[in-house]
């Protein structure tokens, strides 16, 4: 699966409330790791211990590589497994999650990335189901959705005892809708933190915010 700029801007959000202490992980849990990208950048900005899996055999192969290469190879481990199957070693103060959300839609020929796209292996409330079972009282789930769905599951995570204390909506530029929202959920009902950003302005150029959340891993902002 290739590194796309949503996933590198979930990355740096999640990574940036560790780094300012609004949450503080000793374990994270990164499921449907992909190439290891999430992981990687967390390691980065926590001490935590961090694992990460994967149903397709060649991400975890691609995630293994990257942890190994990576200068944070100590705290990475990647696990090749369907996570509804997986026996945990520990309950996680974190999990991160990109899940597929492609229901009804056609699907391509590689069968790795309609697994990674498409609600094929796990359907978005099994998910939340296994994700429950996994935190600790006071843990926390970030995920990263396609707009359209994001209330559909509020309310399915709402069903699990799972709710959103923050919520970015994201955006193209200021002339699109958004397109994919970043949500932040615990098991204790509060009040919701809502923020919104555009990925460029009006000349095509990044804007300060975005500049702002992934100037430590992009090499030319």
């Amino acid at each position: 699966m290739k590194v796309c700029t949503d996933s590198c801007l979930f990355g740096a959000w999640v990574a940036n409330k560790i780094e300012q202490k609004m949450i503080s992980p000793k374990t994270i849990l990164d499921i449907g790791t992909g190439t290891g990208l999430l992981s990687i950048m967390l390691a980065q900005k926590s001490v935590a211990q961090i694992h990460a899996i994967d149903i397709d055999k060649k991400s975890f192969a691609q995630a293994s590589e990257n942890f190994i290469s990576s200068p944070w190879s100590q705290c990475l481990q990647a696990f090749h497994s369907d996570i509804t199957e997986w026996k945990a070693p520990a309950k996680y103060d974190l999990i991160i999650c990109n899940p597929p959300f492609y229901e009804n839609h056609l699907l391509a020929k590689d069968e790795g990335r309609n697994i990674s796209k498409h609600n094929m292996a796990m359907r978005l409330d099994d998910l939340l189901f296994k994700v429950k079972s996994l935190l600790v009282d006071d843990g926390s789930l970030a995920v990263l959705l396609p707009w359209a769905r994001t209330k559909w599951f509020e309310n399915a995570a709402s069903a699990n005892s799972l709710f959103v204390k923050e919520k970015m909506e994201v955006r193209q530029t200021l002339q699109h809708n958004y397109f994919r929202t970043m949500l932040l959920l615990q098991n204790q009902k509060v009040g919701i933190r809502k923020t919104e950003l555009s990925i460029k302005n009006n000349t095509n150029e990044y804007t300060h915010e975005f500049i702002g959340l992934l100037k430590d891993y992009y090499l030319y902002l």
